[in-house]
C-alpha cells in the first residue's frame, strides 16, 4: 500500500512538472504569439514579453515576429512606356501588425513573402509600364531637361513628372492598401537594382558620355569667361599702378630738376666769374681728349682763360 502511494505521488509530481512545462511559456522581446486551441485562435494576440500561461496539451502557441522584415523581389525584365526593356529588382520592408489576422490569412512568413511578391511585382510592373526610362533611373529632385536640382520635384516646365522616388512612393501607396487584409503593414518599397538589356546599355552609355561632354564644355566655357574677366581686371589694375608710378616719378623728377636748377642759380649768383671759369674747364675736359687736334683762332672764346694765364708764377 505504501509503494502504491509512493508511485501515485511520483505520478502527481511528474504530471505537475509536465503541466507547468507545457502550461507556461516565455515570450521573447520582439515576438508576438497567437494561442490556438484545436487549430483555432483563442483570444487576442499576446504582444508583451515575459511569462504567460496557456492551457496545457489543449492550447498551442503560434509565434510571429514583431520586428521589421525584408522582402526581396526577383529581377524582372519589364518594358517601359517608351518601349525600352530594363531589368528591375525591388526590395521592401514590412512587419506583422495583426498577428491574428496574419495567422488566419497567410499563417507563415513564407506564404506572406509569396503574397507580397504577387502584390508588389504586379504594382511595380504596372508603374514601370506607365513611365519612360528616364523617369525610372533619375532621382525625383532632378530636372529631366537639365539634370539639375529642382525646387519642385513634381513639376518641370509646368508639367508633372515622376522620377524613381515618386514611382516607388506610388507603388507603396497602392500596395499598402492591399496588405492590411493579411495583417501586414508595408513600410516602404525601393528599387534595389536597375539594369539595362545589352541593346539598350550601349545607347545609355553614349547618352551619358555626350551629356557629360556637354556639361564639361559648359563648365569650360564658364571658366574661360571668368578667366578673361579676371585677366582684364588684372591688366586694368596693372595699367593703373604703372600710370600712377610714372606720374609720381615725373613729379619727383620735376621737383628734383627744379631744386637742382635753383641750386645752380644760387651758386652762379654768388660768383659768376668762377662759375664761368669752372664750366670752361669742364668743356676743356669733354672737348679736348688725348688724340684730339683742334685748329682754332687765337681770338676764340675757348682759349679766353688760357691767354690770360701768367706763364711766370710769382709775377
Amino acid at each position: 500500500m505504501k509503494q502504491v502511494a509512493q508511485f501515485f505521488l511520483a505520478g502527481l509530481v511528474l504530471l505537475a512538472v509536465v503541466l507547468i512545462y507545457d502550461g507556461f511559456f516565455i515570450l521573447e522581446e520582439g515576438k508576438q504569439v497567437v494561442i490556438t486551441q484545436f487549430g483555432a485562435p483563442v483570444g487576442d494576440p499576446v504582444t508583451d514579453a515575459g511569462l504567460h500561461f496557456k492551457m496545457p496539451f489543449i492550447q498551442h502557441t503560434e509565434i510571429f515576429e514583431k520586428k521589421i522584415l525584408i522582402w526581396d523581389g526577383e529581377p524582372n525584365q519589364i518594358p517601359t512606356n517608351d518601349k525600352t526593356y530594363v531589368y528591375l529588382e525591388a526590395t521592401a520592408r514590412w512587419r506583422i501588425t495583426n498577428a491574428l489576422k496574419f495567422l488566419q490569412a497567410v499563417r507563415t512568413e513564407a506564404t506572406a513573402q509569396s503574397r507580397l511578391s504577387n502584390i508588389i511585382d504586379g504594382t511595380l510592373r504596372d508603374m514601370v509600364n506607365k513611365n519612360n526610362l528616364i523617369e525610372i533611373i533619375r532621382s525625383s529632385d532632378w530636372s529631366m531637361a537639365t539634370m539639375s536640382e529642382t525646387t519642385d520635384p513634381g513639376l518641370v516646365g509646368g508639367k508633372p513628372v515622376n522620377g524613381r522616388d515618386q514611382i516607388t512612393r506610388q507603388i507603396l501607396e497602392i500596395a499598402a492598401k492591399i496588405t492590411p487584409q493579411y495583417g501586414i503593414e508595408l513600410i516602404d518599397v525601393m528599387f534595389k537594382r536597375v539594369n539595362y538589356i545589352d541593346s539598350v546599355r550601349l545607347k545609355v552609355y553614349d547618352r551619358m558620355i555626350s551629356e557629360r561632354k556637354r556639361i564639361a564644355a559648359e563648365k569650360r566655357s564658364t571658366g574661360e569667361g571668368l578667366k578673361a574677366e579676371i585677366l582684364g581686371t588684372v591688366e586694368r589694375k596693372l595699367k593703373e599702378i604703372i600710370s600712377t608710378a610714372n606720374k609720381e616719378a615725373v613729379t619727383l623728377k620735376g621737383k628734383a630738376d627744379a631744386e637742382a636748377t635753383k641750386i645752380y642759380g644760387e651758386a652762379y649768383a654768388q660768383d659768376p666769374d668762377f662759375f664761368a671759369f669752372q664750366k670752361t674747364l669742364e668743356s676743356y675736359r669733354e672737348t679736348i681728349g688725348g688724340n684730339t687736334s683742334l685748329v682754332l683762332s687765337s681770338d676764340s672764346d675757348l682759349y679766353r682763360y688760357l691767354k690770360t694765364v701768367d706763364p711766370k708764377p710769382g709775377k
